[in-house]
């Protein structure tokens, strides 16, 4: 998702003015402790914040949060994604935030900036998450909130395509990769042998796999590092693609790539689960059996970006042991199931993907394999402004063979003036 880095601006000018930003005695956003939670069952009432389909599924779950807990009272908000940053942009500076909500991962850094969060309190276990969607709840070594649920991205490709080209076993590294594109093209008569995205708004959360895989990091957890030979090395591997024609410079992307994959003519791509029901949908009877998934090639180890959203409770609820009592309800494994057979949404926790409602899917179990290693963005509240300079040197790289080490400098020096905003 894009913020707008005018919004971030003005709502970090009106907090400066309400005195309601970081406090004077957490300078620098040092680490903070949560207070504990009080024992027994939640009561009082709660309003909760939950974005697009989210919010509107979300009633019926909490009714066995209510069940259970008789003396509460949780009244959801479902909020459309598209003003949904500057709901809660306004939200805070007026300190009027509900008790608790969906959080966005890349919105996390931002708003826990402008101490809007509560602390996670000590009694949510952090080794049930996957590790890399733990990750995006902590800001400046605090965790605010948890992993709700989780996605993450594989190849997707066309068994049928891929066994005439004379490929049975998919494969496990950068080199196997590419050559499965090209015997896509050159045995199994595709157009193209893989759907990459060439540059533009979220091409980090392709490009980055492969760098990750590679030993890169964006940055060294104060410093911005794309300037590195593993960066480099990576991104000059994604640039071949287009280089030796095996990518279109011009694919279509997301939800409208379907009828390339059905038809062959790009048997390959990259994206989350989500795209699985949307290719069967296109695809029609039996198009499942013509696909699979496999993991991110490997490097040095097999990356993926790992997205989602979390549950964060506001530093302005007046209800906070309830709050999180209902956040801590949400990270159940037992919930985390009924919530993804409610709305397909995946579990963050990794218990439960033991459930056979995960395990018997193969595709879905792959998913939760990649989960393990995937990773996330650092937790910057400038995240969003490097990630717009990067995906646009990212687009001149693929569609004009611009050369990878000057991007890759341009992009350095861009993201060292911007700063980690920390």
């Amino acid at each position: 998702m894009r913020t707008p880095a005018i919004a971030a601006l003005t709502l970090a000018a009106a907090l400066a003015v309400t005195g309601c930003g970081r406090p004077a005695d957490n300078p620098g956003g040092a680490p903070q402790t949560a207070a504990t939670v009080a024992e027994g069952p939640a009561t009082g009432e709660l309003t909760v914040w939950a974005m697009g389909a989210e919010g509107e599924m979300l009633p019926d779950l909490v009714k066995d949060f209510e069940a259970a807990n008789p003396d509460v009272k949780v009244t959801v908000t479902a909020i459309p994604w598209d003003g949904a940053h500057d709901k809660f942009t306004t939200a805070i500076t007026a300190q009027k935030t509900p008790d608790l909500a969906m959080i966005g991962t890349t919105w996390m850094g931002e708003f826990a900036d402008l101490d809007a969060f509560d602390p996670t309190p000590a009694s949510i276990d952090k080794s049930a998450y996957f590790p890399g969607a733990w990750g995006t709840t902590e800001v400046g070594g605090t965790s605010y909130g948890i992993p709700w649920y989780v996605e993450t991205r594989l190849v997707y490709y066309r068994t049928d395509l891929a066994e005439k080209a004379g490929i049975t076993t998919p494969p496990t590294d950068w080199d196997g990769l590419k050559a499965m594109a090209k015997a896509m093209q050159d045995k199994a008569g595709s157009k193209w042998g893989i759907n990459l995205q060439p540059g533009g708004t979220g091409s980090w959360q392709s490009v980055m796999p492969f760098a990750w895989s590679n030993g890169a990091e964006l940055s060294d957890g104060d410093q911005w590092t794309f300037d590195t030979p593993q960066m480099a090395e990576a991104v000059k591997y994604y640039q071949s693609f287009f280089t030796d024609g095996l990518t279109n410079k011009k694919p279509v992307q997301g939800q409208g790539q379907e009828p390339a994959f059905i038809d062959g003519s790009e048997p390959m791509f990259i994206s989350g689960p989500w795209m699985m029901s949307a290719v069967e949908k296109a695809g029609g009877k039996d198009f499942a059996d013509k696909y699979s998934v496999m993991l991110m090639p490997t490097k040095e180890k097999s990356a993926s970006f790992v997205g989602g959203s979390n549950l964060a409770v506001f530093k302005t609820t007046k209800n906070r042991d309830s709050a999180w009592k209902l956040v801590k309800w949400l990270g159940q494994a037992d919930t985390q199931v009924k919530w993804y057979k409610l709305s397909s949404a995946l579990p963050s926790v990794t218990a439960a993907w033991q459930d056979p409602a995960l395990t018997e899917d193969k595709k879905l179990a792959t998913f939760g394999k990649q989960l393990e290693t995937a990773v996330a963005p650092p937790s910057f509240p400038t995240w969003e402004q490097v990630a717009a300079r990067f995906d646009a040197e990212i687009e001149k790289v693929t569609k004009t063979g611009a050369d990878v080490d000057a991007s890759l400098a341009t992009v350095q020096s861009e993201a060292q003036s911007i700063g980690t905003g920390s």
